[in-house]
Order: C-alpha cells, then sequence, then structure tokens
C-alpha cells in the first residue's frame, strides 16, 4: 500500500492545483488554522493558475468525530471533486476523515514532518482531551502527497525530531511482525519488501539525523534534511504499512494514559516505545547500544522523565503496560506478551538510563 504520487523538494507546495486538477476542477481544502497566514496566497494562485476552484476551511483543535461530521457537512455544501489537506497531523487527518465520508480522492500537503501519517491511509480520531477514540482508514492511500521542504525546515525543529522517533521505529516492528507471524493493521501478511524498506529507513535516519536537526536549526534546507524527511515520511508509511506494527506503537498507547508523557508528541512516545520493544525481544547489547546513540545524538527520549514522566509510580508503569499487552497491534503475534514482561522491559530500559546518566555525572 503507497500513495498514488509522493513529490518532495522545495517549492513543492506550488504544484498543489495542478496535480488537484488531474482529479477534478472543484476542490474543499482543510488547512491549519495556524498555517493560513504563511502559505494561503501561494495556495491560492496554484488553485487558480490550474483553474480549480477551491473553498479554504481554517481548521484548529482536536479531530474529533464531531469535528469531521461539522466538516463534512460544510464540505459537502460545496460539491467538491477533491479533499485536499494543510498542515500538520490533525488537519490532514480532518482532511481524510472528510474524503472519506465523501468518498473522494484525498490530497495530502503536509507542513511538518512529525509523523508519517501523510502518505498513509489512516486516520486518527481522538476525544476533546486527545484520547484515541478510534482509527479510520481511507479507501486508498492519498492520491498525491506534496511535501515543501522550505516549509518543513521552517518549522520548529521538534517536529522532524518527532518525526525521526516515529521512523525509528519501522524497522523492529516491521522484524517482529514478521518473525511473530502477525498481520498489518488491514489483515494482510506482512511483505518482504516492507523489511527491506524499513532497514533503509533506519539508515538514512542514523547516517544523516544529526545533520539534519542541525540543518532544521539553521533552518535550512540540505541533502540531509531531504533525506531525513523522505525517511520519516514515506519510507516509514510504507513499511509500517505493508510489515505491520508492534510493540513500539503499543507502548504509545499505554504513554498516553499517564501524566506528562501522554503530552508529548507521537514520535517521541514511539521512540521509547522502541527502547521497550529492543528490550523486550533480548536484543543484542551493540544493536540496543546503537539506538540508544542515535537517539541521544538527535535528542530523543532514553527515559520516561525524558517524556515528562518523572519518578514514575509503580500504578503508572503498570498502566503503560497493561495498555501495551492488550494493544490491537499485537494481538496477531504469536509470541507470548505479558503484562509482567512488559512491565519487566520498562524497569530494564529506567534502569539502564539510570546508569549512563550516573555514568555521566560521574565523569563529570
Amino acid at each position: 500500500m503507497a500513495p498514488g504520487q509522493y513529490v518532495q523538494g522545495r517549492g513543492v507546495v506550488d504544484l498543489v492545483g495542478a496535480k488537484t486538477a488531474t482529479l477534478g476542477k472543484k476542490a474543499v481544502v482543510v488547512c491549519d488554522r495556524d498555517v493560513i497566514p504563511l502559505i494561503r496566497e501561494r495556495l491560492d494562485h496554484s488553485f487558480c493558475d490550474a483553474g480549480v476552484i477551491a473553498r479554504i476551511h481554517p481548521f484548529s483543535g482536536e479531530n474529533t468525530l464531531a469535528t469531521i461530521e461539522a466538516l463534512t457537512a460544510w464540505a459537502r455544501e460545496q460539491q467538491p471533486e477533491v479533499v485536499v489537506g494543510v498542515g500538520g497531523g490533525r488537519a490532514l487527518d480532518a482532511g481524510k476523515g472528510v474524503a472519506r465520508r465523501l468518498q473522494l480522492p484525498f490530497v495530502s500537503v503536509p507542513t511538518i514532518a512529525s509523523t508519517d501519517a501523510p502518505a498513509a491511509r489512516g486516520i486518527g480520531i481522538y476525544d476533546e482531551q486527545h484520547r484515541p477514540v478510534v482509527v479510520e482508514q481511507l479507501e486508498r492511500n492519498p492520491a498525491y502527497v506534496l511535501v515543501d521542504t522550505e516549509i518543513i525546515a521552517n518549522a520548529p525543529k521538534r517536529y522532524l525530531r518527532a518525526g525521526m522517533g516515529d521512523a525509528v521505529a519501522k524497522k523492529f516492528e516491521a522484524e517482529g511482525c514478521w518473525r511473530g507471524g502477525g498481520l498489518t493493521k488491514h489483515g494482510t501478511p506482512p511483505l518482504r519488501s516492507a523489511r527491506l524498506i524499513a532497514d533503509d529507513c533506519y539508515e538514512l535516519l542514523r547516517s544523516h539525523g544529526p545533520a539534519a536537526m542541525r540543518a532544521a536549526e539553521a533552518k535550512l534546507v540540505t541533502e540531509d534534511l531531504e533525506c531525513v524527511v523522505e525517511a520519516s515520511l514515506l519510507l516509514s508509511s510504507l513499511a509500517f504499512e505493508n510489515g505491520g506494527l508492534w510493540i513500539a506503537h503499543s507502548v504509545v498507547r499505554g504513554l498516553l494514559l499517564v501524566r506528562g508523557a501522554k503530552d508529548a508528541l507521537h514520535g517521541e512516545q514511539a521512540a521509547y516505545g522502541t527502547l521497550v520493544q529492543v528490550t523486550f525481544e533480548q536484543r543484542p547489547d551493540t544493536e540496543i547500544g546503537e539506538l540508544r546513540t542515535f537517539l541521544r545524538e538527535v535528542g530523543l527520549p532514553l527515559r520516561l522523565a525524558d517524556l515528562g514522566l518523572s519518578d514514575p509510580s509503580e500504578e503508572e508503569i503498570e498502566t503503560i503496560a497493561a495498555a501495551t499487552a492488550a494493544s490491537p497491534y499485537i494481538a496477531s503475534q504469536a509470541k507470548e506478551i505479558t503484562v509482567d514482561r512488559v512491565r519487566h522491559a520498562i524497569r530494564e530500559v529506567e534502569a539502564r538510563s539510570a546508569r549512563e546518566v550516573g555514568a555521566i555525572g560521574h565523569g563529570r
């Protein structure tokens, strides 16, 4: 499963009109309210030049079922042929929700690279407290994913870092799903090609991640930043949709239930979940060390305190472990995953981080 076409580079947002026109001449655009002042003029010119009539609706807040239904009612009145989403993950998911209900093609225009959702079928829907309610699926992936790396480079660098956290999990999850006889979220067997893509994704992140963060700090479009954006938005999506999710993203479901950690970005949570997974699997110490080094170099979490959960209680660790073990992402796995084993893995991650922090402090 893959988007119809993925286009990335400087100035790509100016192609939105021409690409949309191949799908229809009337469009509704769900656009992140904060992005509108920065991008409205370029969108208007692009649609006008392509002969597309586009109605833009500002989006803010949570992507709830009620929000999607209200947007759909507005969109239906416009009688569109295409739905375009512009902005961060919530605005894109809202646009996807509208496209799904109107059974129309969807054009994805992400303005940050914080998760791989822009190229994926999934639609994350939450309540007003940002607690997950349901994940719907588009009938097919976005027809176009248009990624303007100049816009990405000018976004807060924390989003680029989070995108790497979401993407780094995919190598380990694709391998775990394959070995465990699991299924993808679409109920299909994982593909060998997905593991190859996930491996490539991981290598790109490791090779270019630190330099990409420096580029983001300077708001520069460099080859390193281009590589990381492609890994985080495209390769990561291809890997998980065709290779499956496993423990790392199951841990995220638990982190959403505890103080502090629930307010972290998804990719930050997924990075920590990856540490729990590789510890659970008892992977070689060299492999775990390599992963930890990468996370440290780009500034991703190595312990619960880094997510905002300082001094986690036994009850909080139990909550994370229980939600992980009950996650639908691991329901199809042959390998037994119990609350006790997940709890033990979390404690091991925390203990290792504490030893490393102590060693650094002693070295000083």
